[in-house]
């Protein structure tokens, strides 16, 4: 079983239902189907992509995303979704490193595109009327503007010839499908190498656990490119039969919400940030969700406490890397939900605690999280070596560190590169961080560990406050003081407008250690 047939199986049963609301256009199963088809036909037949090659998929959110990753699956390439938010540069880098020769981009991000030619020279262009911009180099563009004309470009549904050849148990789920690259906040980014096998796997894991149906709408905000929007914003509802409410900015604010609410989806998926700025939005209550997913980034313990006597709608914290599919643990929507933890494995998924050895740990014992099961990526492309780094007798090793409570809940402490050593005792960040989030005005935080000639390290505190709100420096110290040991105290606590983030809401602490 491919994505291809997992998609076209979906689809077929339900044709003429809504499966992507975009504002207030609707796209039926057939029209995303229909889209489809011609852009696989067209990498084939105009840009000779054949089985296997890379093909860049760099859009901003919009429906066509959709025919454009199913497009690149039909062909029998492997999907690239790349960062919208990268500078040509790094941009370049990706199209360097995964082999890239034809990407497709949408007309805002086109004019980047000159850029990329001029450090991928020779490469070769075509046009095609009313669907395929001409950009002269082998870089199309699907019009996220011009819906009808993608429409108009197709003439039936999948063709068989680009179907894929086998189903269930011909190994064709273990071809390569997607290679996701990992955000870079500690280096340069590595790709992981997902398969048809590793997403249908994690899809059939999330919807159990969620228990999603074809009766569920799911919200996207967040970027499309992200492995948790690609398989549980995009694959998850497609492949059950459910329906996608592509919102189509959050800025305004009101206007995104207003638009959430119209189409009363059922599940919410989303970064602690936006549960925090929703908190103190004028939205009626009840909202139409049924849960609401937290993923991406820890979620403050105060938030969830907050948003769920605020609305009264399960708030669900969760687990997951790139590497994994990305999705690992989950609260579990019936049983007891613990604030603070990220949960028990999703089904057909193991999790470990082990030490440096590959010990197994006992509970409450913190270690490095590790991952077993079959949404575990191949390795990361072309890079043998720093796939055996993450890789122990077939744990994934997460860099993440945590536990295991006795109930086999687990807990994160903190990223592996993240703990500090202040005189020889392990400090983890994230539990410094939690006490701050609970000070009045706090809007964001983050600690890092500053070197000490005397003592190691000394954790050192990011502060930005809520708008209208003075924080003073001895009163988050002293506030810290009286909840955690001496040497835990955040020496220095620095305020910001706001704390550098990456596309996908997750502070860069590389930033912050740069201005430390």
């Amino acid at each position: 079983m491919t994505l291809v047939d997992a998609f076209a199986g979906s689809a077929q049963k339900r044709l003429d239902k809504v499966a992507l609301y975009w504002g207030e256009k609707e796209f039926s199963y057939r029209q995303l189907l229909e889209q489809s088809a011609p852009v696989g036909r067209e990498l084939q037949q105009k840009f000779q992509v054949k089985p296997g090659d890379r093909v860049g998929l760099w859009m901003k959110n919009c429906p066509e995303f959709v025919p454009g990753l199913f497009g690149i699956l039909q062909a029998a390439a492997v999907v690239v979704p790349i960062n919208n938010f990268l500078k040509p540069h790094e941009v370049n880098y990706i199209l360097e490193d995964a082999g890239i020769d034809v990407v497709i981009t949408d007309e805002e991000l086109s004019v980047h595109l000159p850029a990329l030619q001029a450090a991928r020279a020779g490469l070769r262009g075509f046009e095609i009327q009313g669907f395929i911009r001409n950009i002269q180099y082998s870089v199309f563009s699907v019009q996220c503007s011009e819906t009808e004309a993608v429409r108009s470009g197709s003439k039936g549904l999948l063709s068989p010839a680009l179907s894929s050849k086998g189903g269930e148990g011909d190994g064709s789920s273990e071809e390569l499908a997607v290679l996701i690259y990992t955000s870079g906040t500690t280096g340069r980014p590595k790709g992981a190498m997902l398969t048809h096998g590793n997403l249908i796997h994690n899809v059939e894991s999330c919807r159990q656990v969620l228990k999603v149906s074809e009766n569920d709408s799911l919200v996207i905000l967040l970027p499309m490119f992200h492995s948790y929007m690609l398989t549980v914003g995009v694959l998850l509802p497609l492949l059950v039969g459910g329906s996608i409410v592509l919102v189509k900015s959050l800025h305004p604010m009101r206007n995104a919400l207003h638009e959430i609410l119209q189409r009363r989806p059922t599940i919410l998926p989303a970064i602690p940030q936006f549960y925090r700025s929703i908190l103190n939005a004028p939205l009626p209550i009840p909202l139409p969700f049924r849960i609401c997913v937290s993923g991406a980034a820890p979620l403050p313990k105060q938030v969830l406490k907050e948003f769920e006597e605020k609305f009264h709608v399960p708030l669900i914290e969760g687990y997951g890397l790139s590497e994994a599919s990305p999705v690992v643990t989950k609260n579990p929507l019936d049983g007891q939900r613990k604030a603070g933890s990220i949960g028990l494995p999703i089904p057909r998924v193991e999790l470990s605690i082990q030490d440096e050895s590959g010990r197994e740990l006992k509970h409450d014992e913190v270690g490095e999280v590790c991952v077993r099961g079959g949404n575990v990526m191949k390795g990361y492309w072309r890079q043998p070596e720093e796939t055996a780094k993450v890789m122990r007798n077939g744990w994934l090793l997460t860099g993440d560190i945590g536990y295991r409570d006795a109930d086999g809940y687990y807990y994160i402490t903190d990223r592996k590169k993240d703990m500090l050593l202040v005189n020889g005792i392990n400090v983890y960040p994230r539990e410094i961080e939690e006490i701050l989030y609970q000070f009045p005005g706090v809007k964001e935080a983050a600690v890092i560990g500053r070197p000490d000639t005397r003592k190691g390290e000394q954790p050192v505190a990011y502060v930005a406050a809520n708008e209208g709100v003075a924080l003073e420096e001895k009163a988050l110290q002293h506030f810290v003081r009286e909840r955690l040991a001496d040497y835990k105290i955040p020496r220095r606590v620095i305020f910001l407008p706001a704390l550098p983030r990456n596309a996908t809401g997750k502070i860069l602490k590389t930033a912050l250690r740069e201005m430390a």
